[in-house]
């Protein structure tokens, strides 16, 4: 199905296109914004010079405690490369570093900015590193002469700067406002957008006022509702909706396949759902109708039915009921004939069987099979002249009347006797339960068959129309 353009994408195409570029641009940095503090350890690594950009915008700032602890351990690798390892600078330097980590260890600077890992795994590499099964006992260990010196001062550098220091680099102390929450600076990047979010919408919510002056500002402004997340200082993760809409009105993205399938779906949901709901409520009616004994009464006085539309003037039933008297007579009757035949003749044979002369005449020679011919002929004789008269008086205007007569008073013998309490109920009964059936049945057959069976065939007959 071709996509509809509303009629500001339709007369403005470059500025749509821009204006969906530009909600895109502010969509990837909400997001950027949204996931920095996970992924701030990443950048750290591979971008620092973004870190040191975009830390100010969310209050980050190097962690006093650990920032020192980084200082000093620099001061005592300029300190070595002056005086060396051994000198008494270099010991009181290392005293210095160990008291900090005796400190770290009982304060966990990490723990505020949720890097608690981080400091498990420093502790960890340490304990590894030196052999030592306590984190206290490693980090005075590792910065002691003796271990510096037999293990090689520029070995042990090195894995500090490689496995120990990053790790440390990645703590950091956050400042909170007035409010007591953690400062975030990216309002101030996210208001000029905003602004021009808002400009814009005024812009479409006037030009729907033109074109449908019967609607109210808040009535044109609820045609574009989608557009107002991007003005939302809270959920921003929510202007991919307007910003998917854009793009996909501009041309920019096809959420064509995303539509269809979405679509698909609740149009299978939505069918199998009213399927049964219209299906079981024509049935309870038709069970309700049952029990106040309406279908009894209209099947049988089609003159009651009021108010009721009526599509021709024919009575149906009647009609109906013609029609298969007359099927019966002239279609089925000539194929069932032989077996009547037989009937009349089986009824002949036993009435003459108890005839008091029958063992008699049954000894006589040449009279033993002239009862059972002349019964086979009689039969056949009774059945032809009985259907001939039957369909002769179809015919007769007598016997048309006479039919109709029978046909009324067979429908008020029929009607009296449905009219007893227990011919009624036992029927209503039987009605109610048959009708339970074909409603459950209904309903599996929905189910096993499925609503998107019908769905591929009728997208089949779309495809074929095209």
């Amino acid at each position: 199905m071709a996509r509809i353009k509303p009629y500001f994408e339709r007369r403005y195409p470059w500025r749509e296109r821009g204006i969906a570029i530009l909600a895109l641009i502010n969509l990837l940095l909400v997001l950027f914004d949204i996931t920095y503090l996970y992924s701030r350890d990443f950048y750290l690594q591979i971008i620092p010079s973004l870190t040191r950009l975009y830390d100010p915008v969310k209050g980050i700032q190097p962690h006093p405690e650990t920032e020192n602890y980084l200082a000093q351990v620099a001061a005592l690798e300029s300190q070595v490369v002056v005086t060396g390892l051994q000198s008494p600078q270099a010991a009181t330097s290392l005293t210095q570093i160990r008291t900090l980590s005796q400190t770290l260890i009982e304060d966990n600077p990490f723990a505020a900015a949720d890097k608690s890992s981080q400091f498990e795994t420093i502790k960890q590499r340490l304990r590894v590193r030196t052999g030592e099964t306590f984190a206290r006992d490693a980090f005075a260990r590792f910065w002691s002469p003796s271990y510096l010196t037999q293990a090689s001062w520029q070995q042990e550098m090195e894995f500090w700067h490689t496995q120990i220091r990053p790790l440390m680099q990645t703590n950091y102390y956050r400042s909170v406002n007035r409010l007591d929450t953690p400062t975030n600076h990216f309002w101030l990047l996210d208001l000029p957008f905003v602004l021009i979010f808002a400009l814009d919408l005024l812009a479409r919510v006037r030009t729907i006022r033109r074109r449908y002056p019967y609607l109210s500002w808040l009535e044109a402004t609820l045609r574009r509702w989608y557009d107002l997340f991007l003005l939302l200082p809270f959920w921003q993760v929510l202007r991919v909706l307007p910003v998917s809409v854009r793009l996909y009105h501009t041309g920019l993205l096809n959420l064509e396949p995303l539509r269809a399938e979405a679509q698909r779906d609740f149009v299978i949901g939505f069918a199998a759902e009213l399927t049964e709901m219209a299906g079981i409520q024509i049935v309870e009616q038709m069970q309700n109708s049952i029990r106040k004994g309406d279908v009894f009464r209209w099947l049988l006085h089609p003159e009651l039915r009021k108010p009721y539309v009526q599509v021709n003037n024919v009575n149906e039933i009647n009609a109906i009921a013609s029609r298969l008297f007359h099927i019966g007579v002239y279609d089925v009757l000539p194929q069932v004939q032989p077996d009547i035949e037989n009937l009349i003749h089986h009824s002949l044979s036993s009435t003459l069987h108890q005839l008091p002369g029958n063992r008699i005449i049954q000894h006589i020679p040449g009279l033993r099979n002239f009862g059972k011919n002349q019964t086979k002929k009689l039969a056949k004789a009774i059945c032809s002249v009985t259907y001939n008269n039957l369909t002769t008086s179809m015919q007769d205007p007598v016997g048309a009347e006479l039919t109709a007569c029978l046909g009324r008073n067979l429908r008020d013998a029929l009607e009296n006797e449905l009219q007893k309490k227990h011919n009624i109920q036992e029927i209503q009964s039987l009605l109610i339960d048959m009708l339970e059936e074909v409603k459950i049945n209904y309903v599996k057959g929905i189910t096993e068959a499925g609503s998107e069976q019908l769905l591929e065939k009728a997208e089949q007959l779309h495809k074929q129309i095209r």
